[in-house]
């Protein structure tokens, strides 16, 4: 056989390989992410594409089903002492990946790295009310709140177990790179900018998954993810927008999935920074953004407007609010009004993980009314980055999304706007307070009142300027049977193969 013969017969073989379909049953399954992940320490980064791996990795506490119960996973059972004290019991029969035994002081352990200033984790904000985590036995703890805590079961379906013995041996950045859970996979490898290889945890307590072995991809062009699903080469993709999803219509090999999230889309409007510390300038952009133009112009008419930094979805949603409405003739004086302050360059940062007909529209609408606005396209990584640098360094103007996965307002609203959270837009002693008030009493029409007054102070003063609450756009293989819910979490041991 000449050489070029054999040229041809290897590059034949290739693209048999990669234009071979995934088949619905074989052993492996394929996940094409928006982006690759950013850590897969749970207690590290908070970010749904690391979260739709790692979940699956790692067990946590207690979880929610998917009609959005909290219901019992590690802890079987639990009971108040008190207003500030919880007795959970564990199951007994967990087994971490390394084949060492799951306990209470695992548990223990948990809580208190998350809560650790000096670990400063970006998600401590929504445990902090937690000041101690006592193992009584090896199946059962009691956590001390720091007065009542109505939001404590809420915010626990996110807290992962990660195993003490492993990390004191190795440490923090070595766990990045392998970690070790509990849960219906296993990390078996993470090719950089590639793909995070896990297998089936076949000793797994509860159900196991369906798929021996499961590759979640880092593929950023949203136009490659619809291409290998129709190609067969993926099985399941998210962050799909409308235009993605419609191209599936008809389709024999895939079909499109949604669900109404408690995630929602905002702009962060940095008020400590010129030109947004003019009031007038805030309310000018409010003004300009045509929300319900861009959910039915471009969004398919999906989404819903809001204006209240929570959706439906959330337990603190408060009916009746409204922000500015859509004037941009009203949007036009105001910039006039603001004179010079007016005429600097404007950078709206944005990242991969964000829709950019959506960017490019608001650029478009905030420029009519008289702003020069540029797009600042940044990787996810630095997006975050940026963003929890605090309410003085963020940037100026940013279009972002936001979920705390936890369907509680204390888990949404606590880190974005309480002062001290690496993740807040605005410092304001009056919102501190209302924050404090709400997640310290357990009436809940008390809470509800104190969130209301909350997303009134965010509507004049506007720190923000809530968008629209998103929908989770998938593709997925037609045999697939896969449940979207409004917490958006990828869980492979619930999904599963139909004829």
């Amino acid at each position: 056989m000449t050489k070029v013969c054999k040229w041809l017969v290897a590059a034949a073989l290739v693209f048999a390989a990669t234009a071979t379909p995934a088949l619905a049953g074989a052993d492996r399954f394929v996940v094409d992410l928006a982006a690759e992940p950013s850590t897969l320490d749970p207690q590290v980064q908070w970010n749904p594409d690391s979260y739709y791996v790692y979940r699956n990795i790692f067990d946590n506490l207690v979880t929610r089903d998917d009609a959005g119960q909290i219901v019992p996973e590690i802890a079987t059972a639990w009971r108040n002492l008190s207003d500030t004290e919880i007795l959970f019991t564990l199951r007994g029969d967990v087994t971490f990946h390394d084949g060492s035994k799951l306990t209470a002081e695992d548990v223990a352990f948990s809580i208190k790295r998350i809560t650790d200033k000096t670990f400063a984790s970006p998600q401590r904000g929504q445990f902090d009310k937690i000041i101690e985590a006592v193992p009584l036995s090896a199946t059962e703890v009691k956590l001390v709140t720091d007065g009542p805590y109505p939001a404590l079961l809420a915010q626990l379906v996110k807290l992962s177990i990660v195993p003490k013995k492993v990390i004191d041996e190795v440490g923090k950045d070595a766990f990045n790179l392998k970690p070790v859970g509990s849960g219906p996979y296993r990390f078996e490898s993470w090719q950089r900018g590639v793909a995070v290889t896990v297998k089936r945890n076949d000793g797994y307590w509860g159900t196991k998954g369906p798929f021996p072995t499961v590759l979640f991809r880092a593929v950023p062009d949203g136009a490659t993810r619809v291409a290998n699903l129709q190609a067969g080469s993926s099985d399941l993709a998210v962050g799909l927008d409308s235009d993605q999803l419609a191209q599936f219509s008809g389709a024999q090999r895939v079909k499109p999935l949604t669900a109404l999230t408690e995630r929602l889309a905002y702009l962060r409007l940095n008020p400590n920074r010129p030109p947004f510390d003019n009031p007038k300038l805030r309310e000018a952009v409010a003004r300009a953004v045509d929300k319900q133009g861009i959910i039915d112009g471009i969004l398919s008419g999906q989404e819903k407007p809001i204006a209240q930094m929570l959706t439906p979805a959330h337990f603190g949603w408060a009916e009746g609010i409204t922000g500015p409405a859509y004037d941009p003739a009203r949007a036009k004086a105001l910039v006039a009004e603001a004179g010079a302050a007016a005429k600097v360059s404007i950078p709206l940062t944005t990242a991969p993980f964000f829709d950019q007909r959506v960017v490019q529209a608001i650029q478009q609408q905030l420029r009519d009314v008289g702003l020069d606005v540029t797009i600042e396209m940044v990787d996810t990584p630095s997006f975050l980055q940026r963003t929890q640098r605090g309410p003085v360094d963020s940037p100026v103007l940013a279009i972002s999304r936001s979920s705390c996965a936890c369907q509680d307002a204390d888990g949404a609203l606590y880190q974005l706007f309480h002062s001290g959270n690496s993740w807040t837009i605005v410092e304001n002693r009056q919102v501190d307070g209302l924050l404090d008030s709400a997640r310290a009493t357990l009436d809940p029409a008390a809470r509800l009142a104190d969130y209301r007054k909350i997303h009134e102070t965010v509507a004049a003063t506007l720190p923000v300027v809530p968008l629209y609450q998103t929908v989770a756009g998938y593709g997925a293989a037609k045999p697939l049977q896969f449940i979207p819910t409004p917490n958006e979490s990828l869980f492979l041991n619930r999904m599963r193969w139909v004829d």
